[in-house]
């Protein structure tokens, strides 16, 4: 018996930003489809010629302007046949954290619109990619346990504090900030640098960075991140 497919595959790109003490998730408005536009997340189909990696740096780039050369595969979306209503389509899902105040988006291609959407006031999105930001969220929150995947939402410098409220606002819990600044800094990976905060209000406070190199070179010694929370 003939074994007949006719199915399409595609990528999806879930990119978090940070900002204001907001977490925000990248969306676009599509043009194609249909004749309603909707929101969605940045995609499309996988061509017959690249890798999924390369197709959804592509589908990115090309709908947002925003270029990646690292996202990581969050999982695959195809249990339910009918997610699209057009064809038979599995979606293989990226996500990638990013620093938001850095980057210039512009719609292009096939998106009329992009823009940046806090978690908490994201719209009904075409097809099942509610869903796969509520999966993303979850891997998110819980990679920031054992993972010090956080500083790359931040700017290259930044304020302590700046950190603390990130992980308050992914995790959704109040922190010990003194147990917390005690136990990033016994890492040895986070440094004082020697500029100030531009902001002019109370105690000039110092800006930090992260020093991959240093948490790479802890890493190939058996070093193990790990934070908790009451």
């Amino acid at each position: 018996m003939e074994n007949f497919q006719n199915i399409r595959i595609a990528v999806d790109a879930i990119v978090f930003g940070y900002k204001n003490n907001s977490l925000y998730v990248l969306l676009i408005e599509q043009k194609f489809g249909s004749e309603d536009k909707y929101w969605a997340l940045p995609g499309g189909l996988v061509k017959q010629d690249e890798s999924l990696k390369d197709a959804v740096i592509r589908e990115l780039h090309e709908e947002t302007n925003v270029k990646l050369n690292f996202m990581e595969q969050l999982y695959t979306f195809g249990d339910d046949i009918y997610r699209d209503s057009r064809n038979r389509v599995i979606s293989v899902a990226y996500f990638a954290l990013v620093d938001a105040s850095n980057l210039e988006i512009k719609a292009d291609t096939d998106a009329d619109k992009v823009q940046w959407y806090k978690i908490d006031e994201i719209p009904a999105l075409a097809f099942d990619h509610n869903l796969i930001i509520e999966k993303a969220i979850a891997r998110l929150k819980a990679k920031l346990t054992y993972e010090p995947i956080g500083f790359d939402l931040l700017p290259e410098e930044f304020l302590f504090s700046d950190l603390e409220n990130l992980y308050c606002t992914i995790l959704e819990k109040e922190i010990d900030r003194r147990n917390f600044r005690k136990k990033i800094l016994s890492y040895g990976f986070l440094e004082q640098t020697e500029h100030f905060s531009p902001i002019k209000s109370g105690r000039p406070a110092k800006l930090f960075k992260f020093n991959g190199l240093k948490y790479n070179d802890l890493i190939k010694n058996g070093f193990h991140f790990e934070i908790k929370f009451a």
